[in-house]
């Protein structure tokens, strides 16, 4: 339950606002620095709720690329003609 709770947290708007290479810089940094594990706890904690949302922007910023990315296809009388493309 506590799972479905987090997924449905809305995103901070400072992360709303960075580009999806921002965002996946950051959320490098911070699994780095996790890895590291050098920092307090609290601070761990916090920085974990952040690359959480960090990781849900960079989902939701591909899912958007997907939705706009289309493929040529032959279409009538031989002339190209786009349709949605469709991934795995």
């Amino acid at each position: 339950m506590a799972k479905a709770k987090k997924q449905n947290e809305e995103i901070p708007a400072d992360i709303k606002a960075l580009s999806f290479e921002e965002s996946l810089a950051e959320l490098e940094d911070i699994v780095r620095d996790l890895e590291d594990g050098s920092g307090e706890l609290e601070s761990a904690i916090k920085a974990f709720e952040r690359g959480t949302h960090l990781k849900r922007h960079c989902e939701q910023k591909l899912k958007e690329a997907e939705a706009r990315i289309e493929k040529i296809v032959p279409g009538s009388g031989g002339k190209p003609s786009a349709e949605p493309a469709e991934f795995d």
